[in-house]
C-alpha cells in the first residue's frame, strides 16, 4: 500500500469479487483485487470514500455492465518514471484490443526492454482502469495477471463480446 496518511478507500462489490479502491482526494491511486489485500492494509486514519472513489465505482459498474469502454478518472499511480510511462501506454490500448508485450515495449519507445515492460505491467496499481489485462504473449497466449489468468480471460471476453458480466 502507498504510505500516505491522507488517503481514502472503499471496498466495491463487483461481479469479479470485492475490489479495494484507494484515492488521495484528487486522484485514484490503487485498485486491488480480492485476495490481494487484507483489512490490516487499511490504515485507521484513512477515510471511507470520496468523490473520486464514487466516480470510479460508477464507472466500474458501467464497465462491467458493458456500457463503458473507456475510463475518465483522475489517476495518480505511484511508481518510477519508467513504470508510469508503461502504465500511461496501457491507457491507449483500445477496448476490445489486445497487444503483445513486445508491442507495448515499442509503444513506450523501448523495443528491447520487453522484460522490463512486462515487469512494469505486472506492477500496475490500477488494473482494469489502466488495462494491463489487454497485454498478451506474442503467440496470443494469456500470460501473467495480478487477478489470475481466469479473470484476465473473463475481462477479455467481456470486452471482445461486449456482453455484460452476470453475477453467478
Amino acid at each position: 500500500m502507498v504510505l500516505d496518511d491522507n488517503l481514502n478507500y472503499a471496498i466495491a462489490a463487483t461481479p469479479i469479487g470485492e475490489l479495494l479502491l484507494v484515492s488521495d482526494d484528487r486522484a485514484l491511486r490503487e485498485l486491488r483485487f480480492a485476495g490481494k489485500w487484507a483489512a490490516s492494509d487499511l490504515d485507521p486514519q484513512w477515510q471511507q470514500g470520496d468523490v473520486v472513489i464514487e466516480r470510479a465505482m460508477t464507472q466500474l459498474d458501467e464497465y462491467f455492465s458493458g456500457q463503458r469502454t473507456q475510463f475518465d478518472l483522475p489517476l495518480c499511480p505511484v511508481g518510477t518514471d519508467f513504470q508510469r510511462d508503461v502504465w500511461h501506454a496501457l491507457a491507449s490500448i483500445a477496448y476490445g484490443e489486445s497487444i503483445s508485450y513486445a508491442e507495448l515495449a515499442r509503444r513506450v519507445g523501448r523495443p528491447n526492454a520487453v522484460r522490463a515492460v512486462g515487469a512494469a505491467n505486472g506492477r500496475n496499481p490500477l488494473p482494469i482502469i489502466l488495462p494491463c489485462h489487454r497485454v498478451i504473449g506474442s503467440d496470443g497466449s494469456l500470460t501473467g495477471f495480478g487477478g489470475g489468468l481466469p479473470l484476465k480471460q473473463r475481462l477479455l471476453t467481456l470486452e471482445h463480446t461486449q456482453q455484460p458480466f452476470r453475477l453467478r
